[in-house]
């Protein structure tokens, strides 16, 4: 009853972070990587080829977000929506009209920072700053968005690039974004600005107080943290886009592996709202330090086991993580290192995970072009995620000595 109550009184925010987070999926890798087949027979690219185009385009973005991901902290999140919404769906338009390989470079750039990035990025800072005592809730309310978009855009653009072509598909994807644009200002017609939120929360970090950019980069907390915060932006990235190669080592077609994501997608659904609630609870330092663990227990599994059925374990496993991700990143940044500055710190981590996402199909496509099946790199992404949880650990148990959370 208490959460229902929450919903009605701030729908008007919370729908605006779910609607910003869902149409964001037109630049995220599960959305992109659906038209990964027909992007290599036009322009005849190997695995390494288009997993390297992918990567240039992704760390321009990476770059370029590390110095817009702090307007959040400047304008209203409703002058900000509506810009990225209109980027947005031009970087759908650009990607129909794509003439060339390099070309494809710019249409990845775009529908990454527009998409994956900076939509992503307005909808948790905001919820993290808007929200305090019910912080949790709010980013798990708006981190459905994401779960909605994995679970009903790849099948629904599937369908629809078969009936009218791929490059028309990618023509509706761009009038869907524009036709949010409005829907977004008519939502945060009423919202409130960072800055007096900020103030009359007074949402403080570590140390009591709120911390710069510059100062957390100084900090041995957010070192020690970044290896967890790579990793499933890395590895899970590096698992979306070569689906189809993995489906085919183990002898299951695509079909039958992309018919496991439903299940995927709602458990990391019933991961999010439960996590909120903790969060709201507990804080979120002690869900951070196990929160790639299952991941990693994922990669092992999916190694191992050669039956569909052994997939949807694996893939139960991995939904923990995934479930965990929006919601509890957002939390932790909030609340070690205030909601001050949140926009520009938070757009430094989603620096690191853009740059993780970057990076995991090139590195792991080059690898497949020289005879390392992704099935043969899941060990070894397995112990790099547990060593990741080792620092986390001890990184959010030395911070306890430092801080007031």
């Amino acid at each position: 009853m208490e959460s229902l109550i929450f919903i009605r009184e701030n729908f008007r925010w919370l729908i605006a972070g779910f609607l910003l987070a869902f149409f964001g999926s037109f630049g995220q890798t599960y959305f992109v990587s659906i038209y990964a087949g027909e992007l290599q027979n036009e322009f005849s690219l190997s695995h390494g080829e288009w997993g390297g185009i992918y990567m240039i385009g992704t760390l321009i973005s990476a770059f370029t977000m590390f110095f817009v991901g702090g307007l959040t902290d400047i304008f209203r999140a409703r002058t900000l929506s509506v810009i990225v919404m209109v980027c947005l769906a031009l970087a759908c338009l650009l990607m129909s009209a794509i003439s060339s390989a390099f070309l494809l470079i710019f249409a990845v750039f775009a529908l990454r920072l527009f998409g994956q990035g900076l939509s992503s990025h307005i909808a948790m800072v905001s919820m993290a700053r808007w929200f305090v005592a019910t912080r949790g809730r709010a980013l798990a309310f708006a981190a459905l968005g994401f779960a909605f978009g994995q679970a009903i855009l790849p099948l629904s653009f599937v369908a629809i690039s078969s009936a009218i072509g791929w490059r028309q598909s990618w023509m509706v994807a761009a009038g869907i974004a524009l036709l949010a644009a409005p829907l977004l200002y008519i939502l945060l017609i009423r919202e409130r600005t960072p800055q007096a939120v900020a103030k009359e929360n007074n949402s403080t970090g570590m140390q009591d107080r709120h911390w710069t950019r510059n100062q957390v980069l100084k900090h041995w907390l957010f070192w020690l943290i970044l290896p967890a915060y790579l990793g499933p932006a890395t590895f899970g990235t590096s698992f979306f886009f070569h689906q189809v190669h993995f489906a085919e080592f183990k002898g299951w077609t695509h079909l039958q592996f992309v018919a496991l994501f439903p299940l995927l997608t709602g458990l990391s659904v019933l991961v999010t709202m439960t996590s909120g609630w903790v969060i709201d609870r507990f804080k979120s330092g002690r869900l951070m330090q196990f929160y790639v663990f299952p991941f990693a227990i994922s990669f092992v599994l999916f190694w191992y086991v050669d039956s569909l059925t052994g997939a949807a374990i694996a893939m139960s496993i991995m939904a923990i993580t995934i479930g965990l991700q929006s919601t509890l990143s957002a939390a932790f940044w909030a609340e070690y290192f205030g909601t001050q500055y949140l926009g520009s710190i938070k757009s430094m981590a989603t620096v690191a995970m853009v740059f993780g996402s970057a990076i995991g199909p090139g590195l792991t496509g080059w690898l497949i072009d020289n005879g390392v099946a992704f099935v043969d790199q899941m060990l070894g992404i397995a112990i790099y995620l547990l060593l990741a949880t080792a620092m986390t650990m001890f990184g959010v148990h030395k911070s306890r000595g430092v801080s007031k959370v």
